[in-house]
Parts: structure tokens; C-alpha cells; sequence
């Protein structure tokens, strides 16, 4: 299993929630890195703006591409279509306003650990980014306790 990282808005991931995280979409610069991606896989998406992990999703199918809107909208790139998708199902979902604050936690991440809470914005550049064992569990570990709290 590989653990992901996916960088997006709160609103693309809300409405990844309306859908039942049935589909997860990649930006056409992603093509290669959606392509390695296997059933088993994990992804974490990571929320822009509001500093934030939402959630963990199992990926259930290979990449198929697939240029039909179904929602998704990037603010740096209008009119980008996000035509690598893969299937998906939901694995850990904390209700709405129950994420994991990354600030608060850059110390405990291999990714974050040298940047700090200033400069976390080098960490999530970009849509897609590999992570470490080490580092999804400690966000899975984290995201549980957020879920339970809820």
C-alpha cells in the first residue's frame, strides 16, 4: 500500500463528500503519478486554505480517464477538467469541522517536520504528493481521534 497526499479546496472535498468519495479526480499535470496509483492505496486529502486533513479514502480501482465535469473546480487553473480519476471509498471521514489542524501538528511529520507551521505552503505544492508509512499513521492515527471526539 502506498499512501497519498491530495491538496485541495475544502469545496472540492465537500463536494467528494455529497458523492459518498465514490471518485477522486487528478489535475492533466498528474497523469503519471494517478497512473501508479493501485487498489489498496491510501489517500489523504489534504484542505487548502484552511490548513487541514479531512479525510482518508481507499483507492478501488486503477487510473481511467474521463473528461466529463462532475464538479470539481480549481481557483489557480479555470476550466481545468481533472481527467485522471480513479474509484474510491471512504475509510475515515470526520464529520465536517472535526479535521486534523496540520499547524498544530508539524512536528509529528516526516513531510512538515523541517518547514514548520510558517512554511507549510512548500510541503502541499501541487496537487498529489507521495507520503510515508510513518506519516500516514500518524495522520490515520490522528484523524481517528478527531473522529471519536466528534
Amino acid at each position: 500500500m502506498q499512501a497519498w497526499i491530495v491538496v485541495g479546496s475544502p469545496e472540492n472535498f465537500e463536494l467528494m463528500r455529497e458523492r459518498g468519495f465514490d471518485v477522486c479526480g487528478f489535475k492533466s499535470s498528474r497523469r503519471r503519478q494517478a497512473g501508479e496509483m493501485r487498489p489498496g492505496d491510501r489517500l489523504v486529502y489534504y484542505l487548502t486554505g484552511v490548513v487541514q486533513f479531512g479525510g482518508i479514502v481507499e483507492v478501488t480501482s486503477e487510473m481511467f480517464e474521463d473528461t466529463s465535469d462532475f464538479g470539481l473546480r480549481s481557483k489557480s487553473k479555470p476550466g481545468e477538467d481533472y481527467p485522471y480519476r480513479i474509484q474510491t471509498k471512504p475509510l475515515l471521514v470526520p464529520p465536517t469541522g472535526h479535521y486534523v489542524e496540520v499547524r498544530e501538528i508539524t512536528d509529528l511529520l516526516d513531510k512538515t517536520r523541517a518547514l514548520g507551521p510558517q512554511k507549510l505552503g512548500i510541503a502541499f505544492r501541487g496537487n498529489l504528493h507521495r507520503i510515508s508509512d510513518a506519516d500516514y499513521q500518524q495522520i490515520e492515527r490522528l484523524l481517528r481521534e478527531q473522529a471519536a471526539a466528534a
